[in-house]
């Protein structure tokens, strides 16, 4: 049967049964690694079809393929830090290239659109039934970001101009930045049980108080490192505009979100607030004659 296909399918199906036996390994590493019993059954389920694809392929090839080691190590462990739905839908970003390689290959052998169906609508439905708790309180995290973003590059920026001593600038930040976030937190706990939540209360004011804080933390280290209050400012809105960026890249992967629009408003919101606090803490600087 393989002989009659050409050089070019064949390269296409000897890619695509790589692929395929190259998931199978992560996705079966992972059902191994998961405890949550409901997600590692789809995670098994997800890499029995991915060994019934490889073995589809391997009829037409006539030849055993072995697997990315690297990609497997790779995306693996990318699961494990970053949680199962970032991490495949990472990998199956990646196979964007193989549907074309499908397109061409269906001409061929018809039968393979069965695969195409599969990776397509199957899987793609067992993935959504990944239920992972981070995920499930990414509201309560963009919360606990966005507030420390905002409040704290305009609180930095407006303290740089009114005290220029990094040290200063640094106590003043952090002790800001951990009573908001305290602040914050309670809030969050508030209002969730206000609706009738209760149970959920107590996490969602957990993830935006640690978003909240480690996000203060690392917008203070420049002040920590650096001696010129301009260079400092200057690292810890290049350090906001990293967070927002990975962040939303994160977010626009595990939930499918668009990256760009988000980016922008969130960056915009940030940078702009630090823009206007700078030149209110020039002016009380200057109007109330205060030297430090």
């Amino acid at each position: 049967m393989h002989a009659q296909l050409s050089e070019q399918i064949r390269a296409h199906i000897l890619r695509s049964q790589k692929s395929e036996i190259t998931e199978y390994h992560i996705y079966s590493r992972l059902s191994e690694s998961i405890k949550k019993k409901k997600n590692s059954e789809v995670l098994r389920r997800i890499a029995e079809d991915e060994h019934r694809h490889y073995e589809f392929w391997r009829t037409h090839t006539g030849k055993e393929v072995k697997p990315n080691r690297w990609k497997i190590f790779f995306f693996f462990w990318v699961a494990r830090i970053f949680g199962l739905t970032f991490g495949i839908k990472l990998m199956e970003r990646g196979e964007e290239q193989a549907q074309i390689n499908y397109a061409e290959i269906t001409a061929s052998i018809p039968e393979a659109q069965k695969i195409v169906d599969d990776e397509n609508n199957h899987e793609k439905e067992l993935i959504s039934l990944i239920d992972e708790e981070r995920l499930n309180y990414v509201g309560s995290i963009v919360l606990g970001l966005n507030d420390a973003l905002v409040e704290l590059t305009g609180a930095l920026a407006g303290l740089s101009l009114a005290l220029r001593d990094t040290r200063l600038i640094a106590l003043a930040g952090l002790i800001t930045g951990i009573a908001a976030s305290l602040s914050m937190a309670t809030s969050e706990y508030l209002s969730t049980k206000s609706e009738g939540k209760a149970d959920l209360a107590l996490k969602s004011s957990f993830y935006t108080g640690i978003a909240y804080i480690v996000t203060v933390m690392l917008l203070i280290l420049p002040y920590l490192f650096f001696s010129r209050y301009m260079v400092s400012l200057g690292v810890t809105l290049c350090i906001a505009v990293c967070i927002i960026f990975f962040f939303n890249y994160y977010i626009s992967v595990a939930k499918d979100y668009s990256f760009k629009k988000r980016f922008v408003e969130m960056a915009s919101l940030s940078l702009g607030v630090a823009v206007i606090s700078f030149f209110i803490g020039f002016l009380i600087r200057l109007f109330l004659g205060v030297e430090v």
